[in-house]
């Protein structure tokens, strides 16, 4: 089975993200730019990222602070989500080669949805998506922890060796590592040398390349 991340390799909404983040974050005291936002925070879930932000700020943020910023996220991405190049076809193409897949998130499902909505590939993704969100309700960790991934693969009744993970963060590496499952990276701006540190076999500038290393 290959497991899919989705922010960065399947949807473009990682800088969307990055600036409801960064504008959130900054009103309460740490300023910060969209990149800035990328940097610290590029495949982290927001239980993650709260004590990171209490940290720096010197105080606890407010109870409702994680579902507030996640619904400013819904309403963004729901709106502005667009797909990776070439994403729909590499999907498309893996079901026409009869090989079963999912993505693996750290996103909510609700903001999940929206994106598969927005961006028309929910008929692709329908029953095909883990959360972190779920896996932490029933008491396990988001990524950089293996829990995402080896709950894909028991909810498909696949060993997690015969996974294949294809991550476009360092995070998100980390945790299919940790998980057993041999991992690439996709970087299609050219910078991989933090997914080759963490542990991706190869990092690819294409989706398309995933096909040379089914072949």
């Amino acid at each position: 089975m290959i497991i899919f991340d989705c922010d960065g390799v399947i949807i473009d909404s990682e800088g969307i993200a990055s600036t409801i983040c960064a504008r959130d974050i900054s009103e309460r005291g740490w300023e910060m730019t969209a990149q800035q936002a990328q940097d610290y925070f590029l495949g982290m879930s927001i239980t993650d990222m709260q004590p990171m932000i209490e940290t720096r700020i010197g105080r606890a943020l407010p109870a409702a602070w994680r579902a507030e910023l996640a619904q400013k996220l819904v309403a963004a991405l729901g709106t502005d989500s667009k797909l990776i190049p070439g994403a729909r076809e590499m999907l498309e193409r893996v079901n026409t080669l009869g090989i079963p897949w999912c993505i693996a998130s750290n996103s909510s499902d609700e903001e999940l949805a929206v994106k598969f909505s927005r961006t028309g590939i929910s008929h692709l993704t329908d029953g095909r998506a883990y959360s972190a969100a779920s896996v932490i309700a029933k008491g396990g960790r988001a990524k950089p922890a293996p829990d995402l991934f080896l709950a894909a693969a028991a909810g498909s009744q696949i060993h997690p060796q015969n996974c294949l993970v294809v991550e476009d963060s360092a995070l998100g590496i980390t945790g299919a590592v940790a998980a057993g499952m041999p991992c690439y990276g996709f970087a299609p701006d050219g910078n991989a040398a933090p997914l080759l540190a963490a542990g991706a076999r190869a990092v690819w500038q294409n989706l398309s390349d995933l096909f040379g290393v089914l072949a």
